[in-house]
């Protein structure tokens, strides 16, 4: 299981929102380039990036922070947040990303995210992010009448190969992930699942091990100290 610590990107610099609430949010760092310096000395292989402001308003007004972590690690980098035209997905590509993330646009525009998937394979993920069991987009200001395990199903279908899926209920709220929705996505065969939101104990981690999803995305819990990078790299490299 791959151990994504996270970098959130709002206004140039490293936070974290609760829940996904941009009024609830946390500066933890104006220089996120060095944020991602720090986990790749400690020992991290993969980092979650998300472009917060993207993600809420389109665009990618944090790609030149984007470029600049990705020429400073040679960390397997997954970057998410306003990508909604095939240009920045090749843009990130080329920069050093090794895997983008739709959103938004996965969800409202079907025919471009299959065109993604087909031009770029693996090299695509889609994160869903959940509110009520539903589809929220726009940095999680819109909440869909999609049902987000349906729209994982029709993912798969289609050829995704990973999903980044967030609860955003307990997306950084420190009272633990939802087990019981990777334990059910994990039924949807040929899908690789990446786990988000509340992961903020050894209990959190271990059951997602033995769920053996692909990765599991962990943020506010580094920041604040209750979890050690250097520490949970184990599951990583160990497992069990």
């Amino acid at each position: 299981m791959k151990i994504f610590p996270a970098i959130d990107l709002l206004d140039g610099c490293a936070v974290r929102l609760t829940r996904g609430d941009y009024d609830q949010k946390t500066v933890y760092s104006s220089d996120p380039v060095s944020v991602a310096a720090f986990f790749a000395s400690c020992g991290a292989s993969s980092l979650h990036l998300v472009d917060l402001d993207g993600a809420r308003d389109g665009g990618v007004p944090n790609a030149d922070t984007v470029r600049h972590i990705l020429g400073a690690t040679s960390l397997f980098v997954e970057i998410g947040g306003g990508i909604r035209t095939l240009d920045r997905i090749e843009a990130y590509l080329s920069a050093g990303a090794s895997r983008v993330i739709l959103g938004t646009a996965a969800l409202r525009n079907p025919a471009f995210r299959r065109e993604a998937v087909r031009r770029y394979g693996d090299a695509v993920a889609v994160g869903v992010d959940a509110k009520d069991g539903k589809v929220a987009v726009a940095g999680w200001r819109e909440v869909s009448d999609v049902d987000s395990f349906d729209f994982c199903r029709t993912l798969a279908e289609e050829g995704v190969s990973t999903v980044i899926y967030t609860d955003v209920a307990c997306d950084g709220a420190m009272k633990g992930t939802n087990l019981p929705a990777f334990r059910r996505l994990k039924t949807i065969e040929g899908l690789g699942i990446v786990a988000s939101g509340g992961i903020c104990t050894h209990d959190d981690l271990t059951a997602l091990c033995e769920m053996d999803v692909e990765g599991a995305i962990v943020g506010k819990a580094l920041y604040t100290g209750a979890l050690s990078l250097a520490d949970i790299l184990r599951y990583e490299k160990e497992g069990l």
